[in-house]
């Protein structure tokens, strides 16, 4: 059922068979030409896109009818993954082991497939994210000196990102500083997955576009099978967005 207590359909959300109330974000993009849908990676929302003349009306209609494809989509989204002692988090596509005893130091140190830490339990969380953060940066440095090298390019600033949607994005002029951000997440990932991201993006220093040139590029940049680091990230990349919120 859609929310229809507000008349200018502001905030407009659908309520499901099982009762959970779901938001739905609308945009309009000039150049869609249909009415497309999908779920939130976290699955904390539904967005759909519409044509930049298609009607609001139009869009809560289209997920109305479309309840049984959202439970579906909904069932798929990974659970949270607990943070706390003995978990098991991922790390370049293995676990690690939470250990935590009040009298380890504070700061993470692995060590045979265990992160071994102290300090409050209650910051666990929040320490082991910046661990991951701190990891990402240092292992995304390396991947984007040797891409950089390889391709003969100026080595572009490089920034971790936060976001819930893409996993890299290159920005800026070549005269006035490029900039690459990739997710931190994929530290999480496969060695290969993360490293398939990052050559995605120096091949954008040369092609800022998906062109055959560019996938050519790329095909000469990485060492390793692309199709096979897309497929896993279609396939198990939303199960990072659910580990750490």
């Amino acid at each position: 059922m859609i929310d229809w207590l507000r008349p200018d359909h502001q905030d407009p959300a659908i309520t499901l068979p099982d009762g959970r109330t779901l938001p739905i974000a609308i945009r309009r993009h000039a150049r869609a030409t249909r009415l497309t849908m999908r779920l939130a990676p976290d699955g904390n929302e539904l967005r759909i896109t519409l044509p930049r003349w298609g009607r609001t009306r139009d869009a809560l209609v289209f997920a109305e009818a479309r309840q049984e494809w959202i439970m579906q989509q909904l069932a798929r989204v990974p659970r949270a993954l607990s943070i706390e002692p003995g978990a098991a988090i991922p790390y370049r596509g293995a676990s690690v082991q939470v250990e935590w005893q009040a009298k380890l130091p504070r700061k993470p140190r692995l060590a045979a497939g265990r992160l071994a830490m102290g300090g409050p339990q209650d910051t666990l969380e929040n320490r082991i994210r910046r661990w991951l953060e701190a990891e990402a940066l240092a292992h995304l440095a390396d991947d984007l000196a040797f891409y950089c090298e390889r391709g003969g390019q100026q080595l572009p600033q490089l920034r971790l990102s936060r976001a819930r949607r893409r996993w890299g994005s290159c920005t800026g002029e070549r005269e006035t500083g490029r900039c690459i951000r990739i997710n931190w997440r994929l530290i999480m990932a496969p060695d290969h997955v993360r490293r398939s991201v990052v050559a995605h993006e120096v091949a954008h220093l040369t092609h800022f576009d998906h062109s055959p040139a560019f996938h050519a590029l790329l095909g000469e940049l990485y060492e390793a099978d692309i199709s096979a680091a897309d497929h896993w990230l279609k396939h198990e990349g939303r199960a990072l967005y659910a580990a750490f919120g």
